[in-house]
This record gives structure tokens, sequence and C-alpha cells, in this order.
């Protein structure tokens, strides 16, 4: 078993299924898009193992606490996991984390952004360390489709050897 894939295992997590969108919801544009020695991942909410959406659903600071933002922002980022997985065949091919933009589904004043994001990089850091992991990053909030209280795209660098 792949280095990652073993880390995710040991913690416990699963990575999910691909998102099972809504009825009716038609999503015309692929979850990865690999160019040269990068990977552009498109966003991602919560989902479940089975790639349900998963909940609570809302904003955060209203309908959801700042915790629960902070588990969402967790389950987008094995989301992204998945979603490289499933088009790099090998998370280990992943050499560097470069950025995260994070959106967070906020209700009015809160302002808390970051540390919902955290949940993101908390894990992304925990799996890759600091030297391939460490990414700069953008945390801002918004209303989100599917009122979804994280969603997050990402670059980063991968081997281009397969």
């Amino acid at each position: 078993m792949a280095r990652i894939e073993a880390k995710i295992e040991q913690l416990g997590l699963v990575l999910p299924e691909p998102l099972k969108p809504p009825p009716g919801i038609v999503l015309p544009f692929t979850w990865v898009r690999v160019r040269g020695d990068r990977a552009y991942i498109s966003g991602h909410i919560a989902q479940n193992p089975d790639g349900s959406i998963a909940h609570p659903l809302g904003k955060v600071g209203a309908d959801v606490s700042t915790d629960e933002g902070y588990y969402s922002a967790r389950l987008v980022a094995l989301a992204h996991l998945a979603s490289l997985k499933r088009a790099l065949g090998d998370l280990d091919r992943v050499t560097a984390w470069l950025c995260v933009f994070a959106m967070v589904n906020v209700a009015p004043g809160f302002n808390e952004t970051p540390r919902v994001t955290n949940g993101y990089s908390d894990l992304i850091l925990e799996l890759y360390g600091p030297e391939v992991g460490m990414h700069a990053r953008s945390s801002i909030g918004m209303m989100l489709p599917l009122n979804a209280p994280v969603n997050c795209e990402a670059e980063v660098e991968i081997d281009g050897a397969q």
C-alpha cells in the first residue's frame, strides 16, 4: 500500500466514493485536471464515504458550529484526496501542495473562516508533513451552493512519471 494511503488507514479515515449530486444537478466539469506537473482540483464539499453529501449543512456561525465547520473542511480534504487518487492512481505522486482556496458558508458577522479551514490544512499537513504539505491558502466567507458549510479547490505539484 502507498505511504499516504497507509497513513489515511492508520488514522481510521476513508476516502469517499465520487460525489453523488442531488437529482437534477449536472456537473459538466472534471474533478481533477492534470496538466504537466500540476493537478488542479475542482471545488469539493464534504462527503460521506458513500459519496453522499455530508451533514450538517448550513451557515457556519448559525446552523453549523465552528468545530463542525472544521470537521467539514477535513472531509473536503478527504474528498480531494479521493479524487486525486482516482486521477493519479497513487497519492504518493503529490510532491507539493501548492495552494488551497477555501470558501466557507458564513452567517452574518462570522469572521473565523481560518479556524474552519484549518480542518483541511491540518489533515494535509498530518498526512504529507510540512515539506510536501505546506501550502498557500485563502479562506473567505460567502454563500455556497447546496448549503454546504465548506467548499475548497486546490492545486498540487505531481511527479509526472507513472
